[in-house]
Formats: C-alpha cells, structure tokens, sequence
C-alpha cells in the first residue's frame, strides 16, 4: 500500500510568543498538490530484521523523522505487531520534497508513516491521537495528520483548524541554500523577539489566502524571513516580486 506525502508553504508565518523553548505562532498552512513524495511498505527480500528505510535522505536512519515517528508510535501503542511487521517489511519512500526548504518533507512524512501504519495494521487510533504522537517529533506533524487542504495552525504547531477556501495552484522554487531551522529560530528570539506582532496575525486569519498574498509583503508576512535572511544572505538574491518566503525557508512559492 503506498500513500502520498504533499508538501506545504506557509502564507503567512507570524511568532506570537513563546512556551519554554518553543516559540507559538499563527500560521495558514496551504497543501502543495504538485510537490510530493510517495512512502510504501515492501516486503523484505533479506533476513535482517532491523526497522530498514530506502530513500535519498541526507541524514541517517536514527535521525529520521519517519524513523523517530516509528519509535513514538511503539512507545505510545507497545503493540509488538508494530514493530514485527517492520522486522519484515522495508519502508520505501520516493524524494521529491527538498530537505532543508521550508516545505515540510520531514514532517510530511512523518505524518504520512503514522497514518499508513495505523491503516496498515489496523491500529484503530483515531486523529487527535496520532497528531499527538507526532507533535513530539516535530510542529508541523500535525497539520498532515489532519489531511486538509488549507488549515490555520497556532500553538506550537498543535492546533489546526481546517480553512475551507478555493483551491490554489502553487509553484515552488528552492536554492540551494539549507536553511537551518533551529538556528533561524534562535536568531528570531536573539534580534526580533521584541517586534512580534500578534494583531497582524488575529487580522490575516479569517482572510483567504488569496487575499493575503496580494496585499502583503513577504517579509511582513513571514517572521522568520528576516533572520534566515540575516544568516544566510544569499536568500536575497531569490527575493522577487509575487513571490513568497516559505517556513524557515530557503523555498520561495508564488500562486500560478
């Protein structure tokens, strides 16, 4: 059985304050239907009975979030067929989605694992449960949990709520520059903490998406363009006009 891992882009992304060393944010979060990656479980052809992941990724298995989404899936079920189905079956998964580009791979995912092996084996968790397994591994694991098209996202990434809007058709471009999320955060907190504004945020909530991207710039739309663009300079280069900063970046999207 195989299932679809969409990315995303954030069209607005603002911080409104912080939880410990999490910062809370509102955000719209809008499905890419054109930029995905295909996840299947295949039966193994060898006896090694270790959880086994086939993919280009550029970190190792352990530091995976489809692997860290099997471990918090154990912990929270203790179900052993979990974990002697995968002694037998490979998971394979098509890259498509950059890593490092602010379009949500890793948690996309992440969230597509859960959801697979929850259909797969029948596991009977329902949403709510499953986005609380994968909060743990990551904020935007979540919004994919929920399987919607478009949703406003806040907390810390754990409170989605589904927006009905028409559907849009999304282009994405990214540099190759990575862009690392921990260290644009802490540059948030570190030069821009003091300016969050959490007005702008209530106000682009009830607006469509479409609204917002012709009205508003990137760098007010997106918080944490700023401190990507401070480090990471080159970014500058890829600002243009109708164009929108993703995430944490370094992707750029425009409507088509």
């Amino acid at each position: 059985m195989k299932i679809i891992s969409y990315a995303k882009v954030n069209i607005f992304l603002k911080i409104v304050g912080t939880r410990n060393n999490y910062h809370e944010l509102i955000s719209r979060f809008v499905i890419v239907k054109n930029l995905f990656d295909t996840i299947e479980f295949k039966k193994k052809e060898s006896n090694n009975k270790t959880f086994n992941l086939i993919g280009n990724f550029s970190c190792q298995t352990k530091s995976n979030t489809i692997y860290k989404a099997y471990k918090a899936l154990l912990n929270y079920t203790k179900e052993k067929r979990i974990e002697e189905f995968f002694e037998t079956h490979d998971v394979v998964v098509n890259k498509h989605i950059p890593e490092f580009a602010g379009l949500g791979g890793g948690s996309s995912n992440a969230a597509s694992f859960l959801l697979l092996t929850n259909k797969v084996l029948s596991l009977g968790l329902d949403k709510e449960t499953l986005s609380s397994i994968g909060s743990s591994i990551g904020a935007d694991v979540s919004f994919f949990i929920y399987e919607t098209n478009s949703a406003n996202v806040s907390g810390i990434g754990e409170i989605v709520e589904e927006f009905k809007e028409e559907s849009i058709d999304i282009e994405t471009f990214t540099p190759k520059i990575a862009c690392d999320t921990t260290k644009v955060y802490q540059q948030f907190r570190k030069e821009y903490l003091s300016q969050i504004e959490p007005k702008l945020a209530e106000e682009l909530l009830p607006l469509s998406s479409r609204d917002i991207l012709a009205n508003y710039d990137s760098i007010t739309l997106n918080d944490l363009f700023a401190p990507s663009l401070d480090l990471e300079p080159k970014l500058k280069e890829y600002q243009k006009d109708s164009w929108f900063f993703s995430g944490s970046g370094s992707s750029f999207f425009r409507i088509r």
